[in-house]
């Protein structure tokens, strides 16, 4: 007896034995090593950029493409320059090599657009160049569409609606607009679109400034490998994004905030010093992108907070004459004549701001009180740039990977690389690469 129940339990054991040989292992996640630094490499051979901030955002914005299903808002990046031959072309059509569905658009017609970015193929991403020709001084057309499908199109669930007349019906349509975008062109653009996009402020190269020469036929090769890297990375850490979402850099906030998340969680899963230069970019070029020409109703904002300077109030007669004072302001020439009362109180009645009666010695003229105008200042004025980029540069410690770190980079974090010209001398980036170095 006792040996049947051991030859049983002897049996039973060699069967779980066999169950365990036979079972099926569990899949380990695949892993690809980060092609940060080998994209880096291959844009610099190719572009010379403005700053190491501009090159750093290039790199993390191509990885980005490769993973929209993971982000709420995509942001759109703006090569701009003054002057044609300034490297934009060639940036988009770098980009065009290693981005996936690549549609290069130029002078499309916003039904094109529409149906591309809605296509079953896939979601593509836009290269639109000379995207002057749509809303600058040479544009032709009304391009409202464009601009519509451009702005609701960074947000993950943003449709285009169309009404659709079939036969004698009209049936409305609602046309996927999320996609990734890249645009080229002279000057400036919409400031709705500009407040979606990393700005890029391109330069005419310098004599002392070499890229290697860019043959599609001879390079095609070597870009298509590197997608490939690129599509395959992003497999592999796609899952892992947003776990947890990264630390915003102080001055980061709202829009640009929306801007930069993406590019930022691209460089917290790629690692080493990719979190440390990618917060770098943001606060430099975010700081670089409020020092663009504001509108009038900033620019009188501003000029004003100069102009009360400690003053409690002051008469509609003493500002007008103290703006026309400024050096290089514009309301000695506002359409051929000064700026007066009535073009004054209309600028600033749209920010809820009204003249009224004050006491100036024994006069009583009308005129502004400083505690009036102190709301606006704070809500459209804030601090300075240099302020804004000083206090951005010490509040971008994050967490790497839920790992507290301290924020110090070194010189090769802002230096820009060989090939890349060096930073120009304005006043907001020579904050930040004080504060980086």
């Amino acid at each position: 007896m006792l040996n049947t129940q051991q030859s049983e339990r002897d049996r039973a054991k060699a069967e779980i034995d066999e169950a365990r040989a036979y079972r099926i292992p569990q899949e380990q996640p695949p892993t690809a090593e980060q092609p940060l630094d080998e994209l880096e490499s291959f844009l610099r051979r190719f572009v010379i950029y403005p700053s190491i901030y501009a090159l750093v955002a290039h790199v993390l914005w191509i990885i980005h493409t490769h993973l929209m299903e993971a982000w709420e808002s995509t942001p759109r990046i703006a090569f701009l320059s003054p002057e044609p031959g300034s490297g934009k072309s060639r940036a988009l059509e770098i980009s065009e090599l290693l981005v996936p569905l690549p549609v290069e658009a130029v002078n499309v017609t916003p039904v094109y657009l529409f149906r591309k970015v809605g296509s079953e193929d896939g979601r593509p991403t836009v290269l639109y160049d000379e995207i002057d020709t749509v809303f600058g001084p040479r544009a032709k057309d009304n391009n409202e569409e464009i601009r519509g499908l451009l702005n609701a199109g960074h947000r993950r669930h943003g449709v285009a609606g169309r009404c659709v007349v079939r036969g004698k019906q009209v049936f409305t349509e609602e046309i996927p607009a999320y996609c990734a975008v890249a645009l080229a062109g002279l000057g400036d653009l919409p400031d709705t679109i500009l407040s979606r996009c990393v700005i890029v402020r391109m330069r005419r190269r310098a004599p002392n400034e070499v890229v290697e020469p860019y043959r599609r036929r001879v390079h095609q090769k070597a870009g298509d490998e590197l997608r490939e890297r690129i599509a395959e990375w992003a497999t592999c850490v796609e899952a892992g994004i947003g776990d947890p979402w990264p630390h915003m850099p102080e001055s980061v906030t709202d829009r640009n905030a929306d801007i930069w998340e993406a590019l930022i969680a691209i460089a917290e899963m790629a690692g080493g010093d990719w979190p440390k230069r990618a917060r770098a970019a943001a606060v430099a070029l975010v700081a670089e992108s409020k020092g663009t020409t504001p509108s009038l109703g900033i620019r009188l904002l501003a000029d004003l907070r100069q102009v009360f300077g400690a003053s409690e109030h002051l008469s509609t007669d003493a500002i007008i004459k103290a703006l026309c004072a400024l050096d290089e302001a514009p309301w000695g020439d506002i359409r051929g004549k000064p700026i007066d009362a009535r073009g004054i109180a209309n600028r600033l009645g749209v920010y809820g701001i009204k003249s009224k009666t004050v006491r100036i010695g024994e006069h009583t003229p009308k005129g502004y009180n400083r505690d009036d105008l102190w709301d606006a200042w704070a809500r459209y004025l804030g601090a300075s740039p240099i302020e804004s980029a000083t206090s951005a540069t010490n509040a971008t410690n994050g967490p790497d990977r839920g790992e507290s770190e301290s924020f110090v980079a070194s010189v090769a974090d802002v230096a820009p690389p060989i090939g890349v010209a060096p930073l120009h001398a304005t006043e907001e980036k020579a904050v930040v690469e004080e504060e980086f170095l």
